[in-house]
């Protein structure tokens, strides 16, 4: 998918990690109706159907959704607490660096307001992005699980 670099410029902004501390502002939250809109726009523009779409469950900090086509099957994650989506190719419980680039058709989720990394962002090291505005508290579980990726920082199921 040719996007343009402006279109998947993001911040690792507090609480991106799905965790806060005590005195944290609360972590922002995506509507998981929000997501379903999205995803069914998706489906639209990719001439396919939605298979499912599956609201996250502790710890995972994603929802996850499906979407078959004349290309075969398309997994997604969403991230519950900030706007981004990322394409995987299988369901787990979590993810480390097995992030897919979109389908030509994921415009149509930046369209409607989503921010779609590519997998070469996803894949890259957490070390090449600016985390000044992660909390204490995302720090501490950062060291514990010591995700080695953006992708793995970004959609996790830390407890």
């Amino acid at each position: 998918m040719k996007v343009e670099k402006s279109q998947v410029s993001f911040g690792l902004e507090k609480g991106v990690t799905g965790f806060s501390g005590p005195n944290d502002p609360p972590v922002p939250s995506t509507d998981p109706r929000a997501c379903r809109a999205g995803w069914y726009a998706a489906a639209r523009a990719a001439g396919g159907q939605v298979e499912d779409f599956t609201e996250r469950e502790y710890p995972q900090n994603f929802h996850t959704a499906t979407i078959s086509d004349r290309d075969g099957t398309h997994i997604a994650l969403f991230h519950a607490h900030y706007p981004l989506i990322a394409f995987v190719g299988d369901r787990r419980y979590w993810y480390t660096d097995e992030f897919r680039e979109p389908p030509a058709w994921a415009t149509e989720l930046i369209r409607t307001g989503f921010v779609v990394p590519s997998a070469a962002q996803l894949r890259s090291p957490l070390t090449e992005w600016d985390t000044s505005a992660l909390s204490a508290a995302e720090w501490r579980q950062i060291e514990h699980w010591r995700p080695r990726t953006l992708g793995a920082t970004l959609f996790n199921s830390w407890d």
